[in-house]
């Protein structure tokens, strides 16, 4: 059973977006400027669009915390949408102020418009954007950054870094610039590495408490991620050229080589976890592509709303969150108590 868990709710335009947390245990502190220096980590990098230059991103922590420390009880963190000043009628709650304005029927090609439509039978596929949006990982990388504080304190660290951005794998700066300059995106792979993880997070004993298989889905959920890789991918290799050979150095085990990224057998090994992802282009672009109007059935251009040209550097920040909620759980179930000081006086910190 879970221990470190969160929901999120929110709409890309609308008032706030809101997160509980369950499962940190009574005493820690949560450091509120931590939280919103990630935030500002997911609003930076090359390529952004306009709405990052409207949003300035901080966290509130509305319950759950007293004097600056959790009481064990579920953790609330909220973080308002700025631009809602601008949608208080389009995404008003009230069925009173029902309006048309900034309806679309036009899907666009790569996004959840078309399936969405169809599952929720929504006519007007705002109602499909504003929630599949990659806005609500603002909210998620702010979760995020709660569990990496709580990973710090068994000296857990974390850190990515972008391999590949469209066909470039240095210069990316002007290979972004040449696709904004015609309207178009980019896709990317990214590196995310936590090290100092102990021995035998996850589990053999069933599929669905392989650590491998819990990361992959984590990171593989973020908006736009079609691909990802835990180590070094092993098409290509023998096994004696890819597996970790083992040896004794001081009394520990060491290896010289960690093609497997830090899991065996579904379980940390003690070598550093590189879980890789591939982004595909933002399929949301000023260089429209044909669709289908579902209004009427027709073809047409797809509808355009702002956009990124490249969000590749905010996806690395993204998973890391992910990722680190992922960890945060399995560090809690192993070791948790009820209270941060029970946790570390059983370890002798």
């Amino acid at each position: 059973m879970s221990k470190f868990r969160f929901l999120t709710s929110g709409e890309s335009h609308g008032k706030c977006l809101t997160a509980i947390i369950e499962g940190i245990p009574a005493g820690f502190e949560i450091n509120i400027d931590l939280i919103n220096a990630e935030l500002k980590r997911r609003q930076s990098g090359y390529g952004r669009g306009e709405r990052m230059q409207i949003e300035c991103d901080t966290a509130e922590i509305t319950s759950g915390v007293r004097f600056g420390k959790t009481l064990g009880s579920p953790v609330t963190v909220v973080i308002q949408n700025r631009d809602f000043e601008n949608w208080q009628k389009i995404m008003s709650v009230l069925p009173e102020d029902f309006t048309e304005e900034k309806s679309f029927t036009r899907c666009r090609p790569g996004h959840a418009d078309y399936a969405g439509s169809i599952k929720y039978n929504h006519k007007d596929l705002r109602n499909v954007l504003e929630r599949s949006s990659a806005r609500k990982t603002a909210i998620e990388t702010a979760v995020g950054a709660v569990a990496k504080q709580i990973l710090s304190k068994f000296n857990v660290k974390c850190s990515s870094k972008i391999l590949q951005i469209g066909k470039a794998y240095e210069n990316f700066e002007l290979e972004i610039d040449k696709a904004k300059e015609i309207g178009d995106t980019l896709s990317g792979k990214f590196e995310v590495v936590f090290e100092n993880l102990p021995v035998g997070l996850g589990s053999y004993v069933h599929w669905d408490r392989m650590l491998d298989g819990k990361i992959a889905q984590a990171v593989m959920s973020i908006p736009a991620v079609k691909a990802v890789e835990i180590g070094q991918n092993p098409l290509g290799f023998s096994g004696s050229e890819y597996h970790d050979e083992m040896f004794v150095e001081n009394g520990k085990i060491t290896r010289k080589t960690n093609n497997a990224g830090g899991i065996e057998g579904g379980m940390t090994n003690g070598e550093p976890l590189v879980v890789k992802a591939v982004m595909k282009p933002i399929p949301t672009m000023r260089k429209p592509l044909n669709t289908v109007d579902l209004a009427d059935m027709k073809e047409c251009q797809a509808h355009f709303e702002r956009s990124d040209t490249c969000a590749v550097e905010a996806c690395a920040v993204v998973a890391e969150a992910r990722i680190a909620c992922v960890l945060a759980d399995e560090v809690l179930q192993k070791f948790g108590g009820d209270s941060f000081d029970e946790i570390f006086r059983r370890l002798g910190f």
